[in-house]
């Protein structure tokens, strides 16, 4: 096909998480008859992923961290001479940005930035020198990519990036896929409610303050169970911090699930327990299904999507005592089984990227 436009994908690997499945659905919906698309995988080192397909060209660097992918991803670009480059991960991007001066003539650099900049930075466990490679790298890119305005704001105000290069731009959703797998009620078992958690096993994402919460919430519903689906460094501690709680046999983990669609059909209500978040796709895919929500104030992105919305929960702070107060008004409210129709992920309310002024 001539005259195609070539895009070049960057990410980690395809199975690292939610911003890499965000690129695989980026890939998925650009059309093969307008560009010609590669996914490259920084850190992974051959196997195809069997959900690509097949019109999109694979590559994989081996690096065993991002920063030690240059050389092999300097020649990658000079190889196929992409239009655009798309990194998905900030260390890709870092790399990226330092490179850019050494690209072909004309490669224009978007990187996506899939987090709040200052909660990242604020949480210690990023090197100090990280907010400096953001300050002296951000501009270099054509434009940098936020899910949300709040995110975007954040990202001028903490790093210093010029607002006419930021753009804010949903995450997309594959509304098929949620909307057409086939549930599965027979994953719960008991009276319920149900409840359903969705991430990686990690500090940020507050299942340690859901189990606490949980504790509260069996006050006024004694049957109530959690299932939490994914898996993480934090496993061991959430499991002891059950068994504390004697909860060991109303948490369920469920480990790491590709699409844990099959978990919606029975669940009562989903839980985003977050400590901070840029805009979660498991919060996005559980609304996409009808789920009723409840969420902490993660992120100013979050508590927008949720603000004033019919069969949308958010507590009054981060903590395990406001995520509890919220989960039981929010059970006390709903019917049995209960799903809404949620007109953000409407065709009319869809908008294009937006600078941000």
């Amino acid at each position: 096909m001539a005259n195609r436009t070539r895009i070049l994908l960057l990410i980690p690997r395809l199975q690292a998480g939610g911003a890499e499945q965000v690129m695989m659905l980026v890939a998925r919906g650009l059309s093969p008859n307008k560009y010609e698309v590669h996914l490259c995988e920084v850190t992974a080192d051959g196997q195809r992923a069997s959900s690509l397909p097949e019109w999109v060209t694979a590559h994989a660097l081996g690096a065993k961290r991002a920063r030690r992918s240059a050389i092999p991803l300097l020649r990658l670009v000079w190889r196929i001479r992409p239009s655009v480059i798309l990194s998905g991960a900030p260390e890709i991007s870092f790399v990226v940005l330092l490179l850019r001066q050494f690209f072909p003539r004309g490669t224009r650099v978007l990187v996506r930035q899939n987090g709040t900049v200052s909660a990242a930075l604020a949480k210690g466990s990023l090197p100090r020198y990280t907010r400096l490679l953001y300050r002296l790298l951000y501009w270099r890119a054509d434009r940098v990519i936020c899910q949300t305005r709040a995110m975007a704001e954040d990202l001028a105000h903490q790093i210093g990036v010029p607002r006419k290069k930021i753009v804010v731009l949903a995450n997309p959703v594959d509304l098929d896929g949620v909307r057409a797998t086939k549930a599965d009620a027979s994953e719960w078992s008991g009276a319920g409610p149900h409840l359903l958690a969705v991430g990686r096993l990690s500090q940020e994402k507050g299942f340690d303050l859901l189990i606490e919460a949980l504790a509260r919430v069996r006050e006024k519903f004694p049957s109530a169970d959690l299932t939490i689906v994914g898996a993480g460094c934090e496993e061991t501690g959430l499991k002891s911090l059950c068994r504390n709680s004697k909860l060991e046999n109303v948490v369920r983990f469920a480990g790491r699930v590709d699409r844990p669609y099959s978990f919606f059909e029975g669940a009562t209500l989903f839980v985003l327990s977050s400590r901070h978040e840029g805009m979660p796709n498991a919060l996005l895919e559980a609304a996409a299904a009808g789920l009723p929500v409840v969420a902490t104030p993660a992120s100013g992105g979050v508590v927008d999507l949720l603000r004033e919305r019919p069969g949308m929960w958010t507590a009054k702070e981060v903590s395990s005592r406001a995520l509890g107060e919220a989960i039981v008004a929010a059970l006390q409210a709903l019917k049995p089984g209960e799903r809404f129709h949620f007109d953000f992920f409407s065709p009319t309310q869809h908008k294009s990227p937006r600078p941000v002024t």
